[in-house]
């Protein structure tokens, strides 16, 4: 076998012609002069011709070349000619066992974002040939890339090996600990970084002050920052969007005015705290301030304005953008739709010069909010055939509008196809899978997707609670709700409206006060107007009529036309009528164009032989021009869900349909 050195001098020839498929479908070929070396050609610019020297099999190359190579793939993001070179190095078998050229490899396949690739070149790494160098790019990896977990997995196994951690790989796995808001875990590895010295490295600071921030524990932070010799303006805008993070804004825009200089960033991270927690005119003021705002700080702002319905105001900074980005289309289609204005939105989901992911994804999102469950269905069937693959936000997104109408053939088509694009892992998906399921009756299907689950949240566990809950079974779900207290997972204000819709459904009223009043004394949460409707219907479906009146009556908060609504329902249920009189007084006025408390009132009436008084009530509609919303179901058929009124004979399949 004939062996050319490259790197030095090819030879015995002049010239060596390198035919590609490529070259050779376009009649083309690479000349390359044996006088000049793969370094000279690299230097040149001419990298994808040196790249191509490697598709000649008989030739063996220096290892420097390989290291050439692969530095001109992640300059260029070149993920496939990267796979090349390895495939090369793999045949040539030559330079497997060289740590550094296996680090630049691995780091290659990083920068190029295939951190599977990057994993299989270090399991395949000897013990003895990993350097502190692989495995701080690993955990590097997995923290900015996730999974977060694995950053902390090997950053403990990589200690149990006898490497020693440095000031770059301690900057690299805290990050995962403020990802995952492990604050244990961080001031563990903050007692480490002590014990080796390392406390005052600048980089090592920052990272340790930017994961206390985001873990909550500000006092850790400041107290970091405060014993910094050397600050950057990256320590800076670290202990700002902390304070600015945990509601403290008073605070960041103090140490803001403090700061020696200020780069984008700080202004940035000013102008987003203000408009976060609500102040968006000050944030506005910030905004004006600035010499050269970028696309950030306008989507900020387009974001700030939306956030508190200010919608009108957003729209205007979004026209008055030179140049927005799909990140600002996709602020201003989000303002729209949360808002309630979905018309809006979808005209300017229609304008939309690009759309990714997250556009189809907020369109269908709003959709689902505002109750057109079909709408959002047909949009995510457009998607597919646009040739946009749905990623996981896209599926947790489109489920509910299978719940919400029942569709339980077109949830399982669905869920099919999480199975085919390898999304049954994530935990927000199998989230709204379980309350899809839960939803549309197949509670067994809910169960079952939930124990499997090798990962639960508290979102995981809020959503089997209420689905045995809604599905009456009461007891149940708080079983399960002891089960995840004594996981260690505490609950949230969205887990106790599931345990208190459970005591209600199940007749338990001793038991309801008492996860109520824990709320607040045991759990730290505020009872919300949810809460306080849940209390009203457990009192009124146990008969306690007076005892909810008076419950409501002693309110914090201003009651709404649900929480009337929910005792007038109870009236109805009981056939007491001077409670129901007065919870219709309450709705009346609260909600004065809704004819079902109207029925409900006249049924009452009906019901106790006051026909005076129920027709009294039907004048009062017909004066106001109520008129009693017809009742509706669905049935879905062949994966299509149908709407009937009640009478509804004009339906194009009412006669198909009727035979179901």
């Amino acid at each position: 076998m004939r062996t050319l050195l490259v790197g030095r001098r090819f030879h015995p020839r002049n010239f060596k012609t390198i035919n590609t498929p490529k070259a050779q479908a376009s009649t083309k070929a690479v000349t390359v002069r044996d006088d000049l070396d793969v370094g000279t050609l690299y230097q040149q610019g001419r990298w994808k011709e040196a790249l191509l020297i490697l598709q000649v099999k008989d030739i063996s190359v220096e290892r420097w070349i390989y290291i050439y190579l692969l530095q001109g793939c992640i300059e260029r993001n070149a993920l496939t000619e990267g796979k090349r070179i390895h495939a090369h190095m793999n045949q040539r078998g030559e330079f497997m066992a060289d740590t550094f050229l296996s680090n630049t490899l691995l780091n290659m396949y990083i920068k190029c974002g295939s951190v599977v690739d990057a994993r299989r070149v270090f399991d395949q790494m000897a013990e003895r040939e990993r350097d502190v160098c692989s495995w701080t790019a690993m955990i590097a990896a997995y923290s900015r890339h996730g999974p977060a977990r694995e950053a902390l997995a090997l950053f403990h196994q990589m200690k149990g090996q006898g490497a020693r951690p440095n000031q770059f790989t301690f900057s690299s796995v805290l990050p995962a600990c403020a990802n995952l808001g492990y604050l244990e875990q961080g001031i563990e590895i903050h007692y480490e970084i002590t014990r080796s010295g390392l406390q005052s490295d600048v980089v090592v600071a920052n990272a340790l002050l930017d994961m206390y921030a985001k873990c909550g524990s500000l006092e850790k932070a400041r107290e970091v920052f405060d014993k910094m010799r050397q600050r950057t303006v990256v320590s800076w805008n670290a202990i700002i969007a902390g304070y600015a993070q945990n509601g403290l804004v008073d605070e960041a825009h103090e140490l803001f005015k403090q700061m020696p200089c200020r780069d984008l960033v700080s202004w940035n991270t000013m102008m987003a705290g203000f408009a976060q927690n609500g102040f968006v005119y000050e944030a506005l003021g910030i905004f004006k301030e600035m010499h050269q705002p970028d696309v950030v700080s306008w989507n900020t702002m387009i974001t700030g304005f939306s956030q508190i319905g200010l919608v009108d105001e957003a729209f205007k900074l979004f026209k008055s953008m030179y140049r927005p980005n799909i990140v600002s289309w996709n602020a201003m289609l989000a303002g729209f739709a949360q808002n309630g204005f979905i018309d809006e939105a979808y005209m300017l989901f229609q304008k939309m010069p690009h759309k990714n992911v997250l556009s189809w994804t907020t369109m269908m999102a709003g959709f689902v909010q505002n109750g057109h469950g079909e709408e959002a269905l047909r949009l995510f069937h457009q998607m597919e055939l646009a040739g946009v693959k749905p990623d996981s936000m896209a599926f947790a997104s489109i489920l509910p509008a299978c719940a919400n109408f029942g569709a339980l053939e077109q949830g399982m088509e669905i869920h099919e196809k999480i199975i085919r694009t390898g999304f049954q892992s994530h935990v927000v998906v199998v989230n709204a899978l379980i309350d899809m399921y839960a939803k549309c009756g197949n509670l067994w299907k809910a169960r079952e997707l939930f124990d499997n689950m090798h990962e639960r949240n508290v979102v995981t566990w809020s959503t089997i609670v209420a689905g045995y809950a809604i599905n009456g079974f009461g007891r149940e779900a708080l079983k399960l709700f002891e089960e995840m207290l004594h996981c260690g997972i505490g609950p949230n204000d969205v887990t106790l409206v599931g345990v208190l819709s459970a005591c209600s459904h199940a007749g338990l009223v001793d038991e309801g006060y008492g996860y109520f009043n824990r709320m607040s004394n045991h759990y730290q949460i505020t009872p919300s107007i949810e809460h306080y409707r849940c209390m009203v219907d457990l009192l009124g479906r146990a008969g306690h009529l007076d005892e909810a009146l008076d419950f409501i009556e002693k309110m914090p908060i201003e009651p709404d036309a649900f929480v009337w609504s929910c005792l007038l329902g109870a009236c109805s249920i009981h056939n007491n009528i001077e409670v129901a009189e007065c919870a219709a007084h309450y709705i009346f006025k609260l909600n004065p164009s809704n004819s079902a408390p109207y029925v409900l009132l006249s049924n009452i009436y009906a019901a106790a032989g006051r026909w005076a008084d129920m027709r009294k009530v039907r004048q009062i509609m017909k004066d106001r021009g109520i008129k009693k919303a017809p009742g509706c179901s669905w049935i879905e058929v062949n994966k299509k869900v149908h709407a009937f009124l009640v009478g509804d004979w004009l339906h194009a399949s009412v006669e198909d349909l009727s035979k179901v």
